[in-house]
């Protein structure tokens, strides 16, 4: 754990994948082949959290949508990579761009597409469903499942290596820091 919380307290940015991680996973189509994704409020407040203590989001996924477009654009995920097919490519733009070092980062993923960024990460995470060869290679195997509030589990994990949680949420409810979009 006392290497878990190492790794955690130097993250500055935190990246996700979508299908399997943000969702649940499963893929749901209309009448008409349209997409539909059901996110859970929890992560939303998690992401919002990172972002007021001025650790950056971005979402990497294979995948795009409507649903998904407009889910990033609700939380001001500045740094969203949809119908991504070089994960790692886009993971290395992103951190020439912010110009931050590998240990500063953190991933978070459920299948083998993942691997790749999370060998580069200071901080790789599986879900607790992901693929066994992904959860062999992470750092941390979260307690929630894809959709069920991994990015809130994750959220917590990295703000309390680097602040006393208790107090920043304390501060949050005497002093808002802004609306926290679920």
């Amino acid at each position: 754990m006392k290497a878990l919380n190492s790794k955690a307290r130097n993250i500055k940015l935190v990246i996700f994948d979508v299908d399997g991680v943000l969702t649940d996973g499963m893929m749901n189509y209309g009448p008409e082949g349209e997409l539909f994704k059901q996110f859970n409020v929890k992560d939303g407040v998690g992401i919002k959290l990172l972002q007021q203590q001025e650790i950056a989001v971005a979402v990497i996924t294979a995948k795009q949508s409507a649903a998904l477009s407009q889910r990033m654009k609700d939380l001001d995920v500045r740094y969203f990579y949809p119908a991504c097919s070089d994960k790692l490519a886009a993971y290395n733009q992103l951190m020439a761009k912010l110009a931050l070092k590998h240990e500063q980062a953190a991933y978070v993923g459920d299948d083998v597409i993942d691997v790749a960024v999370m060998e580069q990460v200071g901080l790789s995470i599986a879900v607790k469903d992901a693929h066994e060869f992904v959860k062999q290679r992470a750092d941390y195997i979260t307690r929630t499942m894809g959709g069920q509030g991994v990015a809130r589990e994750v959220a917590d994990l990295v703000l309390g290596a680097q602040f006393d949680l208790e107090q920043l949420y304390l501060s949050m409810i005497s002093k808002p820091k802004g609306k926290i979009v679920q």
